[in-house]
């Protein structure tokens, strides 16, 4: 068992218990492990905070009113949702940039001691990307159509530089190094499109709704996107 989740365990065990004290010998045969180890894993918690109350040879409660601390990750875990927030304050929207700052100052508050040095001092890093094609969609309000199943009235330039005017039901957006793409089914075309993000040149968010739920007509564009490359 991960050290971690041993920590979550020992807490879960303490919280779930009666008023009655429980030892390190019970916890130790409950994760099957030693007693050494449950003692320096409460101390540990002590450490962080956790209000364990108690003494070797006595036993252990868990004072009442207790929240599980917003995060509980190894040092892998942490390092990985860093190297994707790295990614997507480089390679994302503004709004979306901003949330992965946000983020990064998030975890950097709330990680235990022990591992803070794995955010201070992190050991994967983003190589230098190349330069954005700006966005011609406010792209915080084409994530919220998206969940509210909007459709989106679009003037659009192909790569012909040849433009039309499309009514789209957007259903995801895929983030590239150096441009975004906006896959939707079109209403002209009955079809599944992609539309990038920079060749946009007018933007009408419409209130009707479009009738298909979204994971369905995601699971609908896959399975033709594979079909296609199978092709």
């Amino acid at each position: 068992m991960r050290r971690a989740d041993r920590l979550f365990q020992i807490i879960q065990v303490l919280r779930g218990a009666t008023r009655a004290p429980i030892t390190a010998q019970q916890l130790a045969e409950e994760l099957e492990t030693s007693a050494r180890t449950i003692y320096r894993d409460i101390a540990d918690l002590m450490a962080q905070r956790v209000p364990i109350r108690g003494e070797a040879g006595v036993g252990y409660v868990l004072e009442s009113g207790y929240d599980m601390p917003p995060l509980m990750l190894t040092a892998d875990e942490i390092e990985a949702a860093l190297l994707g927030a790295q990614w997507v304050a480089t390679q994302g929207d503004p709004a979306l940039a901003a949330g992965a700052r946000d983020l990064i100052a998030k975890i950097s508050d709330v990680v235990p001691e022990d591992l803070r040095p794995t955010v201070l001092n992190t050991v994967s890093m983003m190589p230098p990307v190349p330069e954005q094609q700006a966005d011609a969609i406010d792209m915080q309000q084409l994530r919220s159509w998206i969940r509210r199943r909007g459709k989106i009235r679009i003037n659009y330039r192909d790569v012909k530089d040849d433009t039309s005017e499309r009514t789209i039901w957007p259903i995801a957006v895929a983030y590239f190094h150096t441009v975004r793409l906006i896959v939707a089914w079109c209403e002209s075309r009955e079809n599944f499109r992609h539309f990038r993000t920079d060749r946009i040149k007018s933007t009408e968010f419409l209130e009707d709704t479009y009738p298909t739920r979204t994971e369905v007509l995601r699971k609908q564009w896959w399975e033709q996107e594979i079909a296609n490359h199978k092709a």
